[in-house]
């Protein structure tokens, strides 16, 4: 008797949380990418280094440099966390990642 070997995709899982990450769309990593630039250009501003930023939003120094490249999904507690330590409201932060408007 023989027995099928079935082989399933190793799904892919966040590594700190080990939950299930979602594939993601051109949009999605559009909007990742934005967000991360959005965060750089506010610390800039404040002449912070990720590690002050870190330190003002309780995250880790790491942390912030991979949402900063887009590699990262932040939760909507980190996005809160992170306008707060960079002054601006959670709606401001937010409105940095909308495309501009052509008309």
């Amino acid at each position: 008797m023989s027995r099928k070997r079935t082989t399933s995709r190793k799904q892919r899982t966040c590594r700190r949380h080990r939950t299930p990450l979602l594939p993601t769309t051109h949009e999605d990593s559009m909007l990742i990418k934005q967000f991360g630039l959005a965060v750089r250009q506010l610390r800039e501003g404040h002449g912070w280094s990720q590690e002050r930023l870190a330190e003002a939003a309780d995250l880790n120094r790491s942390f912030i440099g991979e949402i900063e490249r887009g590699a990262a999904t932040p939760s909507l507690l980190t996005v809160e966390k992170l306008a707060i330590a960079l002054g601006v409201g959670l709606a401001g932060l937010m409105a940095r990642c909308e495309p501009e408007l052509v008309d």
